[in-house]
């Protein structure tokens, strides 16, 4: 897969909030069943599956059987193609803020 289609997949994956909220309950535990994720949501336990699938097909979350339980962590590895696209336009932030800073001490020395 190329870096661009990374991205995308990335980008695809946390665009659905029900998603997003998933990988964030997976990112704030240490790991999670899906039956633990389903208990604390209004979602079915099939839609869950179905969001934690997407997560894992973009390198989001991994998962270690166990017995009947499948437990699923992030991995904050997935995110580095989506944070080095973005660090591209960070010079273009710092640049406003500098000239926004200097444009209020123009205006309020």
């Amino acid at each position: 897969m190329t870096e661009a289609e990374t991205i995308t997949t990335v980008m695809r994956a946390l665009a659905d909030p029900t998603r997003r909220a998933v990988f964030e309950r997976i990112a704030n535990s240490d790991e999670i069943t899906v039956a633990e994720l389903t208990r604390s949501s209004n979602v079915t336990q099939g839609a869950i599956s179905q969001h934690v699938k997407t997560l894992k097909q973009a390198g989001l979350v991994s998962e270690r059987p166990e017995g009947r339980n499948v437990y699923y962590r992030a991995q904050p590895a997935g995110l580095e193609p989506l944070a080095d696209w973005m660090s591209h336009y960070g010079v273009f932030w710092r640049e406003r803020f500098a000239d926004l800073r200097d444009l209020l001490k123009e205006i309020d020395p």
